[in-house]
């Protein structure tokens, strides 16, 4: 009798973060599991789903396929290398797919042969062609997934994964420093991390997309204690204090220090939590508004505004 190997399940990815690296919603994930019988999640010891990283890939595709107007019923027989093809015959978004992945492949192997400043005179080029914001959700959105693929598949070192990160950072940080600050706009919103989250890159990409909206941000950075959090904000007059966590931080230091930060915030302050961890989506804190992917950020200020304005 042959024993079957050990599945390695180091690089599955949970159902928030097949959300992110997919664009397909949870609710769409499991709908296409129940009807279609795919996607295949494993199962973790709690349970939860798991998916492996070609399962990734090939809800990726099929994602472009649907938005182009395919119906996924009849998708889900094909091949991969028949949804490929099939991409490929939609001249749009074939083009879009195309010219994307190609621009992402091109930053991978810039950052592999270590030239730093063609990387950043590169990724400069696409932020001035394409303006902040569809640089942030079309180029940094889907080229952080690739880099954390690839870190993930021992295909990048973590020095080279902090040299993408700090290029990315000056990048965000010079697009910021350009846009015009108004006081007196609407909300404001407080960025920071907790002290265990040394992560910074969510705060910049977040506080982007919120300053071009029109809303006053100030950002601590990262690593405040919680109390810090709780002057700042007051200090601030903040209407939304906004955190942002990366996959590694600890499950019950984010719960709980998301259920501590809401019992002493004020009411009227909304607290806001993104980012890779699936403590966020998994475990939900009363009173926390989670933010699935970056571009929900300006949705949610959207909708923050409109309660604002209801308000007597």
């Amino acid at each position: 009798m042959t024993v079957p190997a050990p599945r390695d399940s180091s690089t599955d990815v949970n159902i928030a973060g097949a959300e992110r690296a997919t664009g397909l919603s949870k609710d769409t994930l499991r709908v296409w599991e129940r009807r279609y019988g795919f996607p295949t999640p494993h199962r973790d010891a709690a349970g939860e789903r798991l998916y492996p990283l070609a399962q990734i890939e090939r809800l990726r595709l099929l994602k472009r396929l649907v938005d182009a107007g395919e119906r996924p019923g009849r998708l889900m027989a094909l091949a991969h290398a028949e949804l490929e093809a099939r991409l490929r015959a939609l001249p749009q978004a074939a083009a879009e797919a195309e010219s994307a992945q190609a621009a992402v492949d091109e930053y991978i192997d810039i950052l592999k042969s270590h030239d730093v400043d063609r990387l950043r005179r590169q990724l400069g080029r696409a932020r001035e062609q394409l303006g902040l914001a569809r640089f942030v959700t079309e180029v940094v959105a889907p080229l952080n997934t690739r880099v954390g693929d690839a870190w993930m598949r021992g295909q990048l070192q973590v020095f080279e994964e902090h040299l993408y990160t700090e290029s990315i950072q000056v990048l965000l940080r010079e697009a910021i420093a350009r846009l015009p600050v108004h006081a007196d706009a609407h909300p404001r919103v407080l960025l920071t991390t907790f002290t265990q989250e040394p992560h910074g890159l969510g705060l910049l990409m977040a506080e982007g997309l919120l300053s071009l909206e029109g809303a006053r941000c100030v950002s601590l950075g990262t690593a405040t204690p919680i109390w810090d959090i709780v002057l700042a904000a007051a200090a601030q007059r903040a209407d939304v204090v906004a955190l942002s966590f990366s996959g590694c931080m600890n499950p019950n230091q984010i719960v709980d220090g998301l259920t501590e930060l809401r019992a002493k915030l004020p009411a009227s302050v909304e607290l806001w939590a993104g980012g890779a961890a699936p403590a966020l989506h998994r475990r939900p804190v009363a009173g926390v508004r989670p933010i699935v992917m970056i571009d929900r950020v300006r949705e949610e200020l959207a909708a923050a505004r409109r309660q604002r304005s209801a308000k007597p």
